[in-house]
């Protein structure tokens, strides 16, 4: 279940959760596999994702930019169950990209895993790209954008609240309080944020 309530430019959307969320670290009966690539983002191997992060090797990411109609961004708070960047404002979706998965069927998963939004992989649009660094996790990222109004159910194990805001809001809120945020979302934000204001809603780009 979701409450909704609108602020000045934004609609923030907070989840009642029925049962306690789990860990980060809580067992699974299939540990997530990635992809182990090199340093011109080719799969040279497999492991773990705790291994993975555990040796520092290069692996694979992707970031989603949602829109709507009105021109508003949803971002995400991140649970703070996360291992990485908890309570952290964040892009729409991200994630890990499985073993043997593309980027953008990745970045289709995800959206309707932490959003409740299905989308057909070709009704993204990839707007960046991110080289892996310490920062980001040694992760090679790339970043897409979509558009949908459909309705936003939060993943309560993946995130803790969320809000649509107009992109001059999100610049401000960003210059004012960077710290909100994950620390890779300046980054993001920056590169992509021409692309994804030229988005149209019917998935088409701007020509301006």
């Amino acid at each position: 279940m979701r409450r909704c309530r609108r602020t000045d430019d934004s609609i923030v959307i907070r989840n009642q959760r029925l049962q306690p969320r789990l860990p980060d670290s809580y067992p699974s009966a299939m540990e997530e596999m990635l992809d182990i690539v090199n340093e011109l983002d080719e799969v040279i191997g497999q492991q773990t994702r705790n291994e993975v992060h555990r040796h520092g090797h290069k692996h694979r990411a992707t970031h989603i930019i949602l829109t709507n109609s009105a021109r508003q961004v949803f971002v995400q708070l991140r649970s703070m169950s996360k291992d990485t960047n908890p309570g952290l404002w964040d892009t729409s979706a991200a994630g890990h990209v499985d073993a043997g998965e593309s980027y953008l069927d990745c970045a289709a998963r995800e959206l309707a895993e932490e959003l409740g939004v299905t989308l057909a992989p070709d009704a993204l649009f990839e707007v960046g790209r991110l080289p892996p660094t310490s920062q980001n996790g040694f992760e090679f990222v790339r970043i897409y954008c979509a558009s949908s109004d459909d309705p936003i159910t939060l993943e309560p194990n993946e995130i803790d609240d969320g809000r649509w805001v107009s992109p001059e809001a999100l610049d401000r809120w960003l210059a004012e309080s960077p710290a909100d945020f994950a620390a890779t979302f300046a980054d993001i934000w920056h590169n992509t944020r021409a692309a994804v204001l030229g988005w149209h809603h019917d998935g088409s780009l701007s020509d301006q």
